[in-house]
């Protein structure tokens, strides 16, 4: 149903495609392009000098721009910043999804706050959301978490938020059951419904892809409706449904709420293929988002950590559908 054009099918990726900074950590992405044709690229970023690790203390939301899904972008500002204040979220945000509904933009991140010790800030994240008139902003954020986690969990993050054809707005978001310190327990996904794009969002009670037996299945994820079905392009963290550790899989379902595995599930493995003829392999290659023309995806937005690297960067590969 979906194949990469680009890297791993066996052409060559424009450098165009990558978008990285001087100074700064660059890592996932959400892109939505506006009627006058320009494309809006929202994206986490925390400086280089701190290392890879330092995304949960320190990242803020970066905005980027470019005439073609597929690049190149160039850096025009800050979309939301950290502030140190007592904020939910004024220790930074990570992992956007930027949506288009009824004249408005949603920015969903996870924020965090924490004591300056890594795993405090960890799970202190919450999922939110900013409000604004444009891509480019100002983003009205607001006082308060959109999704707390529930009883017995550490964490909310990494939210996906689609409209489904039925009307409803549906989210699939990140929590980590409660466990032995400082991790805690086993990382879960959660499915949730609301009528408006600020909630409230209703957890429903059919678990989001799992394997019962396994801590930590899959990790980052995109959804979406098209053609009579619904899609999700997930991190195969552990290799545990292909055999491949951090590929991107395909799943499949009727309703958006029980998933399959499609036949021929892989999508992209952990790898590019450059035009100048370089192969390049990926500690992490994942946060995949979606660019969408016409109802038919036709870019992935993917952050790249190259293997053995811990300077990160993102990349649009394009799509054949």
């Amino acid at each position: 149903m979906i194949s990469i054009k680009g890297g791993a099918a066996g052409q060559c990726l424009p450098l165009a495609a990558k978008f990285e900074l001087k100074d700064a950590n660059v890592w996932g992405a959400t892109m939505l392009r506006t009627e006058d044709g320009i494309c809006h690229l929202i994206f986490s970023t925390w400086p280089k000098s701190l290392g890879h690790m330092a995304w949960a203390t320190h990242s803020e939301l970066g905005y980027a721009t470019a005439e073609q899904p597929g690049g190149p972008y160039r850096f025009q500002g800050m979309a939301l910043t950290r502030d140190n204040g007592d904020r939910w979220d004024s220790g930074g945000m990570h992992n956007e999804c930027l949506i288009e509904a009824k004249g408005k933009y949603y920015l969903y991140y996870n924020g965090q706050r924490g004591n300056g010790e890594w795993w405090d800030h960890r799970n202190h994240q919450r999922v939110g959301v900013a409000v604004a008139d444009h891509p480019s902003g100002p983003w009205r954020r607001f006082d308060r978490p959109l999704i707390e986690p529930k009883p017995g969990h550490l964490l909310t993050a990494t939210p996906n938020v689609f409209l489904r054809p039925d009307g409803r707005y549906q989210m699939v978001y990140k929590t980590v059951t409660a466990g032995p310190p400082p991790f805690g327990g086993s990382v879960r996904h959660v499915i949730a419904l609301a009528d408006s794009p600020l909630g409230p969002f209703v957890d429903q009670p059919e678990p989001f892809i799992r394997r019962p037996a396994t801590h930590f299945p899959i990790d980052d994820h995109v959804e979406w409706a098209q053609d009579g079905a619904y899609y999700a392009i997930v991190k195969d963290n552990q290799g545990e449904f292909t055999g491949h550790t951090g590929a991107m899989i395909l799943f499949r379902s009727a309703d958006g709420l029980a998933w399959e595995l499609e036949r021929d599930p892989v999508v992209m493995l952990p790898q590019i293929t450059w035009e100048d003829g370089r192969t390049q392999a990926f500690d992490r290659l994942e946060m995949p988002k979606l660019h969408m023309e016409k109802g038919t995806p036709t870019h992935l937005f993917l952050a790249g950590l190259p293997r053995g690297e811990d300077d990160s960067f993102m990349v649009a590969v394009p799509l054949i559908s």
